[in-house]
């Protein structure tokens, strides 16, 4: 029968041995590239450690470690995708009134990241839960302020980056260690077949409406560009003509001048110059003889277009002298 000290150096021996293990167990911790891990010292979280590869600590109780891992995750807002490939909608969840008060199914997906692993664990019990809850309540807060028009048609990028501005204010509030990297609107439609066709009716009238209204614009376009163009040559045919009545303007100037210069010397001579030239101008095709009578002579000078004059040859009269001219 054993003794009694042999009873308690058994006890002693296999308590050391637990110690050793756990000893042996606890001092050392690893992490892969893809982790970070968290050193709590008595209770109390210490930083963060993201070199990959052996460490060493104290063992536990002194001090216990958390991995976690430091890829990115995926949020998946108002429906659920299998390893399948298999979707299933949550409804309840993505039913939402637009600010013009028409109903939508919006379903949204989130990628986030642990960036202060000590705040993710202690800070909030479940903060994947309240990281849905504030997707939840930015989504519907951005899609309660917008037209339906932009959530089904060109307004989606811009909610996107509204959502993504209000839940990372959110979660900075909450401060529950995360990061939102990326919002992402997966699909947003309205509740039933005949609302769809409805809103497509629409759609496709504006879209109508719109290419109407291109067309009449390029037509505008083109009929001011060719209306600019044909006042831009009348405008300088008017030029040109300006330029030249001015030209001949000055020309009939500088020739009255010239005549009245003449006139003021030779006030009959010019006089007479100037009715030749008129009877001319008023009757080209006409032949105008001159006669003047010197006594017993008669003299005639006839005028013709484009030709010198030639004197003709006197008309004699009885009793008279011939005088050539």
């Amino acid at each position: 029968m054993l003794s009694l000290k042999r009873i308690f150096s058994i006890i002693g021996f296999a308590l050391l041995i637990i110690v050793l293990a756990i000893v042996a167990f606890t001092s050392w911790y690893t992490v892969d590239e893809s982790e970070q891990a968290v050193m709590i010292t008595l209770g109390e979280v210490e930083e963060g450690v993201s070199e990959p590869g052996l460490h060493f600590k104290y063992p536990w109780p002194i001090q216990s470690v958390e991995v976690l891992s430091k890829e990115t995750f995926s949020l998946q807002f108002g429906y659920k995708e299998t390893e399948d490939g298999e979707v299933e909608d949550f409804p309840k969840e993505t039913k939402m009134i637009t600010g013009d008060e028409n109903i939508v199914l919006a379903d949204m997906v989130v990628q986030w990241k642990i960036t202060e692993p000590g705040k993710y664990l202690f800070n909030a019990e479940n903060p994947t839960e309240m990281l849905e809850d504030a997707t939840s309540a930015s989504l519907r807060s951005i899609i309660g302020s917008s037209t339906i028009d932009d959530a089904l048609t060109s307004g989606k990028v811009e909610i996107e980056k509204q959502v993504q501005e209000l839940l990372t204010t959110l979660v900075e509030e909450y401060d529950i260690g995360i990061t939102i990297l990326a919002v992402k609107l997966q699909d947003v439609d309205l509740p039933n077949e005949e609302v769809r066709k409805a809103f497509t009716n629409v759609t496709d009238a504006r879209e109508t409406m719109n290419t109407r209204k291109n067309e009449a614009n390029k037509y505008r376009n083109k009929r001011t560009e060719e209306a600019q163009g044909e006042k831009a040559a009348i405008m300088s045919s008017a030029e040109g003509d300006k330029a030249a009545r001015m030209e001949e303007a000055r020309g009939d100037v500088a020739q009255f001048n010239a005549i009245y210069n003449e006139y003021v010397n030779a006030k009959d001579i010019t006089k007479k110059r100037l009715v030749l030239e008129t009877i001319d101008q008023v009757l080209p095709n006409a032949e105008i003889y001159i006669m003047e009578d010197n006594g017993n002579t008669m003299k005639y000078l006839p005028i013709r277009d484009g030709s010198a004059t030639k004197p003709v040859a006197p008309a004699e009269q009885e009793g008279s002298e011939t005088n050539g001219q």
